[in-house]
């Protein structure tokens, strides 16, 4: 029963980390949602997107969550007139970051919403873990 429950701790605090891994992605994206290119035409900074996979934990015997990979969303950089701006082509527009603050802040409440799921049921396993050595005792 230990090794379950041990197993159970295992798998939740993967998906924490990799919880925690998107929110730093996410937090980047943010950061960065201003940033353009520092000479005429060039890329402004283009949103990183994180993926996932299912993982076998062969010690543990279980599939367990993790970071398949970091890449960049190659989606169209938006204009902006500034002539003004460093990175200004001929024209006077800008290319801005293809961030999207509105769906940011949605997938970080999402990953809150994952984290603080698996934050409970290592929390309860360590509970039940606890009362499993108290009723041994």
């Amino acid at each position: 029963m230990a090794a379950d429950l041990n197993t159970s701790l295992q798998v939740s605090a993967a998906g924490m980390e990799v919880q925690v891994a998107r929110i730093k992605v996410i937090a980047e994206n943010l950061a960065n949602q201003n940033t353009t290119g520092s000479s005429p035409g060039a890329d402004a900074y283009r949103r990183r997107v994180i993926s996932f996979q299912s993982r076998l934990d062969s010690a543990l015997g279980v599939e367990t969550v993790g970071v398949k990979s970091v890449g960049t969303d190659n989606s169209e950089q938006p204009l902006r007139y500034d002539p003004g701006n460093p990175g200004a082509d001929k024209n006077g527009y800008v290319k801005t970051p293809n961030v999207n603050s509105f769906v940011e802040l949605m997938d970080m409440r999402d990953a809150e919403q994952s984290y603080s799921a698996n934050l409970n049921v290592a929390s309860t396993t360590r509970s039940m873990l606890s009362r499993t050595l108290d009723l041994l005792k």
